[in-house]
């Protein structure tokens, strides 16, 4: 899934200028920490591609993924207008994707990617990806069974600008 992520977002890059491949790498790779299966992988690759409009939901439909990864990348797409609150829902409603938007938060709010941003699209972001968290219950959870305190934005168009 890696060529196919890198080609369906070339020329794309994030509020910093950097090649927006870079960031899908990172969320792999984080997802492959956590523990993650390769549908996870396969699904970090692909995260952004369908809200990003770089592939279609009907080359995702009729891409030989299994359903699990198709699944995972259609919960963290995220739907035009959509409340925070619901997109954190389908999320954790969706078996894979909780830890695959925990390394995609993880990514996003690393302070040395925002540095390079302006002070209030900086403090913008950090407010919006604590929101996230906490919507997702990962201030102090589990990225893999989405639970915690327990044991055991968007534009439609294809983008060339993206931080988050």
């Amino acid at each position: 899934m890696e060529a196919v992520a890198r080609a369906a977002h070339a020329g794309q890059t994030d509020k910093a200028g950097r090649p927006y491949a870079e960031h899908l790498r990172a969320v792999a790779e984080g997802v492959r920490r956590r523990g993650g299966d390769d549908e996870q992988i396969a699904a970090a690759w692909l995260h952004d591609a369908v809200e990003d409009d770089a592939l279609s939901e009907d080359w995702l439909r009729e891409a030989p993924l299994s359903r699990r990864t198709k699944d995972i990348v259609l919960a963290l797409t995220k739907r035009p207008g959509e409340p925070p609150e619901a997109y954190a829902a389908r999320i954790l409603a969706t078996p894979g994707a909780p830890l695959v938007k925990e390394a995609d938060l993880a990514h996003n709010a690393d302070p040395a990617r925002l540095a390079v941003l302006d002070g209030p699209t900086r403090t913008r972001l950090t407010e919006k990806y604590a929101r996230m968290r906490a919507l997702l219950g990962r201030a102090d959870g589990d990225a893999r069974t989405g639970r915690t305190g327990q044991s055991g934005g968007t534009v439609r168009s294809r983008r060339t600008d993206r931080t988050d």
